[in-house]
């Protein structure tokens, strides 16, 4: 594959007139492969002088007619980055998402994609999974069910077995910061969880504790959880050259 060749991961799944829609996408971002697939959330940077901001992977597909490969996804920023700014109302693990999703190609996704991540330090650190839980589901060349824990909120009903399997073939760095956006009520509730957890250490964080009680599973501590609960218009972003609003719907 080319270093810069933008590959369809796993099989279509949904047609709609001229567009095929799939569930992930392989790409190299500084030379490195890589693959996004529904709710994943990722740091971008939507144009040179533009603060960082979370962005949340919503539809993939391609536009057949005019052999375009596009991307929807949903923005979130930090508060201070909005036209509103910061107040005493705001958590501090809070986000604020862009009222309207961002339709742009995957070409400029990769683009606006932040490769060095490491300086992002904003949201509630994640709790990971207990080494001897990750061992067992590590066992019997089953590297891929490590992957059913992926750090997403999307319940969509589509079987990401194919996409899965890919990730886990190609690996991931366990040290990269990861992101990753709740609803306020997730947010409370895993805090909850945590807090009820501490007070029982033999049992804290197996797989089955944190999904039995709807808990976020974490593979690494490199994970930081933020929470959204409020919308705002974003003044500039439907100049961005980069936006292809011709093809939403």
């Amino acid at each position: 594959m080319e270093p810069n060749s933008l590959l369809w991961v796993g099989s279509p799944c949904g047609l709609h007139g001229p567009y095929i829609f799939y569930k992930a996408f392989r790409f190299h971002l500084e030379g490195k492969a890589r693959i996004l697939s529904l709710g994943d959330f990722f740091l971008v940077r939507c144009k040179a002088g533009d603060p960082i901001c979370i962005a949340e992977l919503q539809l993939v597909w391609e536009e057949r007619t005019a052999k375009q490969l596009l991307s929807s996804s949903k923005l979130y920023f930090l508060p201070e980055d909005t036209p509103q700014g910061r107040n005493v109302t705001h958590g501090e693990d809070e986000v604020i998402a862009v009222s309207e999703k961002v339709i742009v190609k995957l070409e400029d996704l990769v683009k606006w994609m932040v490769a060095d991540v490491s300086s992002w330090n904003k949201g509630l650190q994640a709790i990971p999974l207990k080494p001897i839980v990750l061992k067992e589901l590590g066992k019997n060349g089953q590297r891929e069910a490590l992957h059913k824990y992926r750090e997403s909120t999307l319940n969509s009903g589509l079987n990401f077995k194919d996409v899965l399997k890919e990730k886990a073939e190609l690996g991931e760095d366990v040290e990269e910061k990861k992101v990753l956006v709740l609803s306020y009520p997730q947010y409370c509730r895993y805090r909850s969880i945590i807090a009820r957890l501490r007070e029982r250490p033999t049992s804290f964080l197996t797989d089955h504790v944190v999904l039995a009680l709807g808990g976020i599973a974490s593979l690494t501590n490199n994970t930081q959880i933020l929470y959204c609960r409020d919308t705002f218009e974003h003044p500039t972003l439907v100049e961005n050259e980069s936006v292809c609003d011709e093809f939403g719907k």
